[in-house]
């Protein structure tokens, strides 16, 4: 993978994760953004069951992840044999349990030419470089923002509301090419800010969960969402977006948000 930005995590002893400052997220300082790390907890599924596709996992973000560090293990739950499912846990120094994660796996066939529903994504070649829509955070230091490369279609920006945005982001690991599924992972959990319907000064609009559906493997480097986000009077909100590489759709992103005034 030809990305000479610093590697979202480095890894130490074989199973202990630390943050680099791209890992970082918007509301602290010492918390993850939840992106790189789903797309570690995808890699540790993906071992898991390797002989099958992965296409679903979901997430629980129980306590914020730490940059410092943390470990995940995982363990099989259903081994069949066109289908099988895995959970993910992922604790800290303190051994908290920090999130988990389950997943579905699906046997592969060739089964040649199939009819489907025919979408138009959006185009890379139209696309020019932006900002991203978090420009700033709750603290000082560098964090996801900095590590990534965005550009927008004609007539899209990073203003509040529904949008569509092309992203590139650097390897999970220094020295380790990510899967198809793992580099999508860091995008699929922008949604609720790219889509966020105020700013970030504002209110706080933290999601506890993300879901990731393929029905196909990303296969470019650049890849789109476009997503929309609903925000209720409740304080319960729902981000959805449609994922895209540069051959066309291959999935989707949900959400829940927890959408709260700034104390």
């Amino acid at each position: 993978m030809s990305n000479s930005k610093q590697a979202f995590f480095s890894i130490r002893d074989d199973d202990w994760f630390v943050g680099n400052d791209g890992a970082r997220g918007p509301w602290s300082a010492d918390a993850c953004h939840a992106g790189p790390v789903t797309g570690l907890i995808v890699r540790a599924l993906e071992r898991a069951i390797p002989d099958k596709q992965l296409v679903r996992v979901t997430a629980d973000y129980a306590r914020p992840i730490p940059v410092s560090g943390f470990r995940i293990a995982t363990k099989t739950t259903r081994s069949g044999r066109s289908a099988a499912a895995a959970t993910a846990t992922l604790t800290d120094a303190e051994g908290r349990v920090c999130a988990t994660a389950t997943s579905l796996h699906l046997v592969r066939s060739g089964l040649g030419s199939l009819p489907t529903t025919d979408v138009v994504g959006p185009s890379i070649q139209d696309a020019t470089p932006g900002k991203f829509a978090v420009e700033h955070a709750h603290h000082e230091l560098p964090f996801f923002r900095d590590s990534i490369d965005v550009a927008y279609p004609p007539g899209q920006d990073n203003s509040p509301g529904p949008t569509t945005l092309w992203m590139k982001t650097p390897p999970l690991l220094d020295n380790e090419i990510p899967t198809p599924f793992q580099r999508i992972c860091p995008l699929a959990d922008c949604g609720n800010g790219t889509s966020r319907n105020a700013e970030l000064t504002d209110l706080t609009f933290v999601n506890p969960d993300l879901t990731i559906v393929l029905h196909r493997l990303p296969e470019s480097e650049w890849l789109a969402s476009s997503a929309v986000s609903f925000w209720e009077p409740t304080g319960i909100g729902l981000s959805r977006a449609t994922l895209f590489d540069e051959q066309g759709p291959v999935g989707y992103a949900l959400q829940t948000l927890l959408i709260q005034p700034l104390a």
